[in-house]
């Protein structure tokens, strides 16, 4: 079972940046090169949502809240997972967590490990 830590999350200012990093531990390297990754986000109240995907070919996927703020990649070693997040809005306000699979959904992993998440808060 592969395990995941987050990292990277805090608060920030509207239009700020972060980037989020989440590390796959316990992870066999063979077995990894089949695996996408992904990041997710749950704000207070509301159900988990998809925010990026990334396939065993690189191939990436975003919502459509995205709009081209954020970028979804990975070491060459597909161990760290990274999400660069740029003019944040309060809306993004949210606990950002990862997942890997070796069962994908495009880019999307499905029924996969989850970190215990990164809380980003924006403020206006």
């Amino acid at each position: 079972q592969v395990q995941l830590q987050e990292s990277g999350g805090g608060s920030v200012q509207s239009g700020g940046s972060l980037r989020l990093a989440c590390v796959a531990s316990a992870y066999n390297p063979r077995r990894a090169r089949r695996y996408c990754m992904g990041w997710f986000r749950q704000a207070q109240g509301k159900q988990p949502e998809g925010v990026a995907g990334i396939d065993n070919n690189g191939r990436v996927s975003y919502a459509d809240f995205v709009q081209g703020r954020f970028t979804i990649s990975q070491d060459n070693a597909k161990t760290t997972l990274y999400l660069q997040m740029n003019t944040l809005k309060p809306e993004d306000t949210a606990k950002y967590l990862c997942s890997a699979s070796p069962d994908c959904r495009g880019s999307w992993p499905q029924f996969g490990s989850w970190g215990q998440g990164t809380q980003v808060t924006v403020s206006s």
